[in-house]
């Protein structure tokens, strides 16, 4: 028997995370495959020589946060087992290193606007250059068609 196919899935609690989340477990997964659902906690970088950090752009949960809840909240129903990581580090680095040996990587993206055709997030960007396995990329009219009603 083959074993299932692992799909990496990169959340943080958005509406277009979730719309990823929700891609993953409910069409991207079948019967016997994983979902790995990762929450990358930015570490606040110390600017050399100041006392100044550099704050992580985009939406950061709270220190409290917890990311099996929030899935649990959601109730997307999927024949797929689930496992949960959060880790801290530079998003696009982490999300790539957690789909090496993954078989696709699954995240949303942040941009929006006349230049979301144009420019993929920083994030995206960067997952999609240097990933090793195939990634899709929830856009936000895609999250939006995604989110329940």
């Amino acid at each position: 028997m083959t074993a299932g196919r692992v799909i990496v899935v990169g959340t943080d609690g958005s509406p277009r995370g979730d719309a990823a989340l929700r891609w993953a477990l409910e069409i991207g997964a079948h019967a016997g495959d994983t979902v790995r659902a990762i929450l990358v906690r930015p570490r606040d970088t110390l600017l050399p020589g100041t006392s100044f950090t550099l704050q992580p752009h985009g939406r950061v949960p709270e220190a409290n946060y917890s990311l099996d809840e929030h899935i649990a909240g959601l109730a997307i129903e999927t024949a797929a087992a689930v496992e949960t990581r959060t880790v801290h580090g530079d998003p696009a680095t982490e999300l790539v290193t957690a789909s090496a040996d993954a078989d696709l990587l699954v995240l949303g993206t942040h941009r929006g606007g006349a230049m979301a055709d144009l420019v993929l997030g920083s994030v995206g960007r960067e997952c999609v250059r240097f990933s090793r396995c195939p990634v899709v990329v929830i856009t936000p009219e895609a999250a939006h068609r995604l989110a329940p009603a």
